[in-house]
């Protein structure tokens, strides 16, 4: 499942930096070379980030 866009990053890529260490969506994406551009992804990216084994549902 896509988590941004605007960077085509992916929810497997985030569970990949949280195996690495990873907990904070701005060095996720200093990680990934990239940056957060609408910002649609950050509560996602980070409630994934800081422990949450799912990507909360987006509100449509």
């Amino acid at each position: 499942m896509y988590i941004c866009v605007c960077n085509a990053l992916r929810e497997r890529q985030l569970h990949d930096l949280i195996e690495a260490g990873v907990r904070c969506e701005k060095e996720a994406y200093a990680r990934l070379g990239c940056r957060p551009q609408c910002g649609t992804c950050l509560p996602v990216a980070r409630a994934l980030l800081r422990g949450g084994n799912k990507a909360p549902a987006l509100a449509g």
